[in-house]
């Protein structure tokens, strides 16, 4: 099957299992199984606001990963709390702190390592390194892959469907820890797609800080300073927290700060946040969401 015939079988299969999700403002299409010529299939949540029915607008469109952790606590297994994206995104949109805005949630995988973690920079890296950090797994980084799936395949099955603003400068693309790095690769990558990305909690070494913490950060700032352009700057946010894992991220966000000062990167492209106290949890990132949204999508 080509990759038309499989956009289209696609496209037809989700108008016909789409199933709206009760819960928060505004309402949650649950997408299952959707499927990929690239990775495993996942589930995908598109939430839309209240006035998304009765509206005529068009809607910028935030890429999250984790998606399973954005709206419903029964979800989140781990820690039994929410993103609460919804919420979050419409009290900024009532109060005309942000365009109007969907998001499209993709649930992980098995593979989550694997799919989110930087491709590129990962392999830059030592082998002993490499092989720490992948834990005995034998695949090689899927990262590459994840994005065509989200660039080539969720996007355009989105923009197809919803009234998207289908630009760079109307998509966007967010997550939190492993799903911080992939987000700013995402931005990376696929310049022309999305044009900025907010990664929270970054998860920088790649580890818990006992496997040479520093490797892979080298090997992202090499990357970053040849990928970075000069022109068509995406926006980029990042932040972290000074307690459990975010403990171990300062020294690092530190460095990858100077690298974008020094490329010029000023407040209209760029911002970093330090948040003590702050632990590396989804409660955590709930608290301080509004910052980064607002940062992207401010009007």
């Amino acid at each position: 099957m080509n990759y038309l015939l499989l956009l289209l079988a696609t496209i037809a299969s989700f108008t016909a299992t789409a199933q709206a999700v009760p819960g928060g403002p505004g309402r949650v299409v649950h997408l299952p199984n959707f499927a990929s010529k690239h990775v495993q299939a996942r589930n995908v949540d598109i939430w839309l606001p209240d006035d998304y029915d009765s509206s005529t607008t068009t809607y910028d469109v935030l890429y999250m990963h984790d998606g399973q952790n954005l709206f419903d606590p029964a979800l989140c297994l781990t820690t039994g709390v929410a993103w609460e994206v919804d919420a979050t995104l419409a009290r900024l949109q009532a109060e005309g702190a942000v365009r109007p805005t969907i998001v499209v949630g993709v649930w992980n995988s098995p593979l989550r390592f694997l799919e989110y973690v930087p491709a590129t920079p990962f392999r830059a890296m030592p082998a002993a390194s490499q092989e720490a950090r992948k834990g005995g797994q034998a695949l090689e980084p899927l990262s590459d892959e994840y994005l065509k799936f989200l660039g080539m395949e969720l996007k355009p099955y989105v923009d197809a469907h919803y009234r998207t603003a289908p630009g760079r400068a109307h998509t966007w693309v967010a997550g939190s820890s492993m799903g911080g790095l992939i987000s700013l690769y995402a931005a990376l990558e696929y310049p022309k797609i999305f044009g900025g990305a907010a990664c929270l909690s970054t998860h920088w070494p790649l580890s818990k800080g006992d496997t040479n913490p520093s490797d892979f950060t080298d090997a992202m700032l090499a990357y970053l300073a040849k990928k970075l352009p000069r022109r068509q700057r995406p926006a980029l946010y990042f932040d972290h927290g000074t307690t459990t894992l975010d403990a171990l991220y300062e020294l690092h966000q530190r460095r990858v700060d100077a690298l974008l000062q020094a490329k010029g990167y000023d407040a209209r492209h760029y911002l970093s946040k330090k948040y003590e106290g702050a632990a590396h949890n989804e409660a955590a990132w709930q608290a301080r969401l509004h910052v980064p949204l607002t940062f992207l999508l401010h009007k």
